[in-house]
């Protein structure tokens, strides 16, 4: 007979979040294992299936509670995935970046946004590459607000090439701003939501913010600064050779694409074989994202994998 293992859990309340509404948490965790979870006074029990799997996602979820982040059935899938990649969810899940004007906490959803993180933290240049929905730009855009704040950089700088469904900035109405600001809304968002309208405004007014084409990098020296790179699948390798030789003192860079929503025609991405070339130089790091790092609704992931099996 199969031995059963039983975690204690001292608090009402954490209790209630362990389980889930209607123990909708204990189930999902009995189907990814194929064992039996119940519920007595203040014990778990786990029976059957692979138990001590089982039992490890329920105790690193029970740290997440006991740190005080709340639990949802995303986090439930996504410790599942952690503990079955060998990872620990409670490490991951209680990493805050920063915190919001709003107050809530910025954290990594999953391992690769935490090795993503850890990069971007430790390193002079971090690529971040994967699909769509893994966190790439809102991750990066987080740091580079938590590396202004704690004054380790005097500004952050948002750069992306003007390649848009065969529009490019010339044919778009207005000035240098409203030219620019179709491409890099994406990242204007993100930092709305870092720091509010006022809080951007404001950064704005003491040029603590710079956006600008890439081709406007030419020329230029980028000292105590926090550069970030968006959709680089769509440079040209002249284009990223010209931008990361523009790195300064004090300075990190951050570098984000998906190589498979390139939309520089017939031109080689700037993007595709960088690894080999600078793979091997100290302070800078590649890291890859993949379907298990989308955070936007589940069926994204489940299109990125149909799309990446197809190829």
């Amino acid at each position: 007979m199969p031995v059963a293992e039983n975690i204690s859990v001292d608090r009402n309340d954490l209790m209630v979040g362990l389980v889930g509404h209607r123990d909708e948490y204990l189930k999902l965790i009995e189907s990814a294992f194929g064992c039996s979870v119940h519920v007595r006074g203040n014990e778990v029990s786990i029976e059957g299936g692979q138990t001590s799997e089982a039992k490890k996602v329920l105790e690193e979820l029970l740290l997440v509670l006991e740190r005080g982040q709340n639990i949802e059935l995303s986090t439930v899938r996504r410790a599942i995935d952690m503990v079955q990649a060998d990872e620990r969810p409670s490490v991951v899940l209680t990493d805050r970046i920063i915190s919001t004007f709003k107050g809530a906490p910025v954290r990594p959803k999953t391992a690769g946004q935490k090795r993503y993180v850890d990069a971007i933290r430790k390193n002079i240049v971090t690529f971040g590459v994967g699909p769509a929905g893994t966190g790439k730009s809102w991750l990066a855009v987080a740091c580079a607000v938590a590396a202004l704040q704690d004054k380790q950089v005097d500004r952050i700088l948002l750069t992306r090439p003007a390649v848009e469904a065969g529009e490019r900035l010339g044919y778009l109405p207005g000035d240098l701003m409203s030219k620019v600001d179709p491409y890099l809304r994406p990242l204007y968002d993100a930092l709305h939501d870092m720091v509010g309208a006022d809080g951007l405004n404001k950064l704005f007014e003491r040029n603590a913010v710079e956006v600008a084409p890439l081709a406007f990098m030419r020329g230029r020296t980028l000292n105590d600064s926090f550069i970030i790179l968006d959709e680089a699948q769509n440079t040209t390798p002249a284009q990223m050779k010209m931008f990361l030789t523009r790195i300064g003192f004090n300075s990190r860079v951050v570098v984000t694409g998906d190589q498979t929503q390139t939309d520089v025609g017939g031109s080689r991405s700037g993007l595709g074989g960088l690894e080999k070339i600078l793979g091997t130089i100290e302070g800078v790091s590649f890291q890859k994202l993949g379907s298990k790092d989308v955070v936007r609704h589940r069926i994204v992931q489940d299109i990125v994998d149909a799309y990446s099996h197809h190829e």
